[in-house]
């Protein structure tokens, strides 16, 4: 059954969306993902997640709460976007072989390596799934792929014939990738904090030189044995053990706490803001935004070197080079958060495409098709040409919901929150004009200038 009826917000899919436990499943599926070889391809050329793996989790699961969502209209709003964003991602990997983040079987993997995790994960934490309840489930998954690929065909129709397959793909259509090493390893060992712990780094890094690799174990120890060979993934003494552990205690934790407390969106909103100073920052929002929109640079944060801005703003991919997956990185996060329709996504990317040849023109001096960190050090100044100035006019444009060539208090916190549920609270003063929001998007793009705005859309993790 694919009939897209029997999801929705109350289907079981939805139930774990919104179970902060499920993130121990999409990452394992992740990287279940990443031994896929077109898929593989495709995260480690085009993919943010590294450098902005918060980010990247929070725009996941908004991304799924729409799909899910009770009304057809958003949820048909959301396919159309992400089949729009999967169609801009194609290439070649190192041995030349092509990727199409729209190849059928490849998203039918996505689908079914998130099906397998989640009854990973439920059989870990100490629960079982009756037969029914395990076919309605896979039922459920089957309808959200067909969303995308207007048929589920490319996964099979009945949960029994799904454990050949599955079992098929671990053997003969996954290797050894970059990928899967760059999220094991990489990601975990370099994790930047997320923003509760972004003003403590010692802290963090100290914390993350333990937790990254028990983390990274605690995965491998859930992957199959047949892949954790073919990957060369070395079996940890005691790994088994502490992946049992880690997931039975995240079960036992859900059914002792209240339902609240280990909601997906609880969670995210502390790491967020931090449950103890959340008060405090909701009070300050306001003068924030006043002094944002008022154009106040009295307190704006320390300038950046030209070196530190290339890390944290313009190599979105976090490969140490800038290239088109950056700036289009850029143009999907934006599209994301306003929920851009065709024609403004097209008018956006469009913008950032012309900024990249005008960028190629400038900096690319050894012609090879990116911009190095020296590239840019070398020529920073000449960043803020005609195709950027184009940039900052269509993004006011997108930005201006209303039209009335202004941006309000809504359209501004929809363009720059940071969490996934926290909005700004009440009616705040001050409206940004298209002069000053040209300005302020020019002088943050080009280097020249702070801003705690932009920060938040387009530099933080």
């Amino acid at each position: 059954m694919s009939d897209s009826t029997i999801l929705g917000p109350h289907s079981l899919l939805g139930g774990y969306c919104d179970d902060a436990r499920w993130g121990l499943a999409v990452v394992r599926a992740t990287v279940l993902e990443a031994a896929h070889p077109q898929i593989g391809a495709a995260l480690v050329d085009n993919s943010s997640f590294v450098a902005h793996p918060w980010r990247r989790m929070r725009n996941t699961l908004l991304s799924t709460r729409r799909v899910l969502d009770a009304d057809t209209g958003v949820r048909d709003r959301e396919v159309a976007r992400l089949n729009r964003l999967h169609a801009r991602i194609s290439g070649q990997d190192e041995q030349g072989r092509p990727y199409d983040a729209l190849d059928a079987g490849a998203r039918a993997w996505v689908v079914a390596t998130l099906f397998e995790s989640t009854l990973t994960l439920t059989r870990m934490s100490g629960e079982s799934l009756d037969g029914p309840t395990m076919e309605r489930l896979y039922a459920e998954f089957r309808a959200f792929l067909a969303l995308f690929e207007g048929n589920a065909d490319q996964l099979p129709a009945t949960l029994n014939e799904f454990w050949p397959y599955y079992d098929d793909m671990i053997a003969q259509g996954l290797e050894n990738t970059e990928a899967i090493r760059i999220i094991l390893f990489r990601l975990f060992a370099h994790v930047p904090p997320p923003p509760l712990l972004r003003s403590q780094p010692a802290v963090w890094a100290l914390g993350r030189a333990v937790a990254g690799p028990v983390a990274a174990a605690i995965i491998v120890a859930s992957l199959p044995e047949s892949l954790r060979r073919k990957a060369g993934l070395a079996d940890l003494p005691g790994a088994e053990t502490l992946s049992r552990g880690v997931h039975l205690g995240s079960g036992v934790a859900t059914r002792v706490l209240p339902r609240s407390w280990t909601r997906t969106d609880t969670v995210l909103n502390i790491l967020d803001s931090g449950a103890l100073t959340g008060l405090r920052r909701r009070t300050s929002q306001a003068a924030l935004l006043f002094r944002l929109l008022a154009n106040d640079r009295d307190e704006a944060p320390a300038a950046r070197s030209a070196d530190r801005f290339f890390a944290e703003v313009l190599d979105q991919t976090g490969d140490g080079r800038l290239s088109w997956p950056d700036l289009a990185a850029m143009a999907r996060e934006i599209a994301t958060r306003l929920d851009l329709d065709e024609p403004a996504e097209r008018r956006l990317y469009d913008a950032y495409a012309d900024w990249w040849r005008e960028l190629l023109a400038a900096l690319d001096t050894d012609e090879d098709g990116h911009i190095s960190r020296q590239e840019y050090a070398a020529h920073a100044t000449t960043l803020a040409g005609p195709a950027l100035i184009r940039v900052a006019e269509v993004l006011f444009d997108v930005a201006d919901a209303d039209g009335d060539q202004s941006i309000d208090a809504a359209e501004h916190r929809a363009l720059f929150r940071t969490a996934f549920a926290r909005d700004l609270d009440g009616t705040e003063p001050g409206r940004y004009s298209r002069g000053d929001f040209v300005r302020e998007f020019l002088a943050f793009m080009s280097g020249q200038r702070p801003s705690t705005s932009y920060d938040a859309l387009l530099a933080e993790a």
